[in-house]
């Protein structure tokens, strides 16, 4: 059988089971070697706290300055080639880790291993996002099987580094960093199977022109313009409540575990609810849905300061995990209805640059704010910052003469 029925309305082919299982292999993966792995072995090997921060954002530095090329790349000569790189890096690099002797190699290494995630990123989003094309038939479920591939990634950040833990208490890290290479290497499996039957491309244009000529699409894109400023808006928010809450916690006297089961919550309620947000978006509207979810973020947020003890934390990141679930779903959809099928991969990557910059923004801006304030400041400065986009979407979404687009109804 080709297709198998995930839901009324949609279908998700081998294809996309193979994308998928792809996807969680090399994810799961990469977050092992993320945390608690790579601050151990940083320390090791005598970095300090400031120069690990570096290290750790070397990766996310790297996809943001890189992804819009590795999605025009795949543009132009097509989705499995670069999609098996990114499969080679992801499986070769973990073994350099074997001979990294100190910070700045190690820096130099965070910064190829990133490569792989650039190139991963768009180009698997771009084909999830052509699956709907290909069956030649009106994309009405393109948020829905956004969603469902969208399960595996969540599905990796939270196993990886309970997995990365559970191997340091018998292995030291540099064993399990050629572990992570060896699990990795199991990705060429479904990568092979997905069977590269695309017609070969003849570029009619130079590399450089055509990378021009992408951009240039893009950015008049209104549509990827506002995917990527709500993809930055909500990971400056996320990734600054991730950084600074453990510190929170402490002050509020709550166990260190507690934070861990609040992360852990927020994602299994993302990871369950991904193909709900995305089926409601497809139906309703991606707008709406996505406002919808960016107000439940800013409430939850907003709510914080006042959870003083740890059950009413853990409704908060119930809260949060399902605003997510609304958001990032809608968000792609709402990019991938307009942007030029020849520029697919380009535009992707264009949003994936501006998600990390949104990662890398976000701890320094909530770090200034608990500077000159403290953290509940700062917990509500982001959630007025998402009310704010939030009400601006549902303006726009219900304006019959938007000067950005008029959302379709399903």
């Amino acid at each position: 059988m080709d297709k198998m029925q995930a839901s009324p309305g949609m279908s998700i082919n081998c294809k996309l089971l193979n994308l998928t299982a792809a996807d969680f292999i090399v994810r799961t993966a990469y977050q092992m070697g993320k945390t608690p792995l790579l601050p151990l072995f940083a320390a090791g090997l005598g970095a300090n706290a400031t120069f690990l921060g570096f290290i750790v954002s070397a990766s996310t530095l790297t996809g943001m300055l890189l992804k819009p090329l590795f999605g025009m790349l795949s543009d132009r000569w097509g989705r499995w080639i670069w999609f098996f790189i990114g499969t080679l890096l992801f499986s070769i690099v973990p073994f350099f880790y074997l001979w990294v002797e100190n910070a700045h190699q190690l820096l130099m290494l965070r910064l190829l291993h990133g490569t792989a995630t650039a190139i991963y990123g768009p180009v698997t989003v771009a084909w999830v996002i052509e699956q709907g094309k290909e069956q030649g038939s009106t994309d009405s479920n393109c948020a829905e099987r956004l969603g469902w591939f969208g399960m595996a990634r969540s599905a990796g950040y939270m196993l990886g580094p309970a997995l990365a833990a559970a191997l340091l208490t018998v292995f030291e890290p540099e064993v399990v960093f050629a572990a992570i290479g060896f699990f990795s290497s199991s990705a060429f499996l479904p990568v092979l199977l997905l069977k590269n039957r695309s017609i070969p491309v003849r570029p009619s244009k130079s590399l450089r022109l055509q990378f021009k000529d992408a951009m240039r699409t893009g950015f008049q894109t209104a549509e990827l313009w506002l995917a990527g400023l709500l993809e930055f808006v909500v990971y400056i928010s996320l990734y600054s409540t991730k950084t600074f809450l453990p510190l929170y916690a402490l002050q509020q006297n709550i166990p260190v575990l507690w934070v861990g089961l609040f992360f852990t919550t927020q994602e299994l309620m993302h990871l369950a609810a991904r193909p709900f947000g995305g089926r409601l978006s497809d139906r309703t509207g991606y707008l709406p849905v996505t406002a919808a979810g960016m107000m439940l973020a800013a409430l939850s947020l907003g709510l914080m300061p006042f959870a003083t003890s740890s059950q009413p934390l853990l409704l908060l990141a119930l809260g949060i995990g399902l605003a997510q679930a609304l958001i990032f779903p809608s968000i792609l959809a709402l990019y991938a209805q307009k942007i030029d099928s020849r520029d697919t991969g380009a535009g992707a990557g264009i949003i994936g640059s501006f998600k990390n910059a949104g990662k890398i923004a976000g701890p320094i801006i909530g770090g200034l704010i608990i500077h000159w304030h403290d953290f509940s400041w700062m917990l509500w400065s982001m959630a007025s910052l998402l009310a704010v986009w939030s009400l601006g979407l549902l303006l726009n979404s219900f304006s019959r003469k938007s000067f950005v687009f008029q959302w379709q109804s399903r």
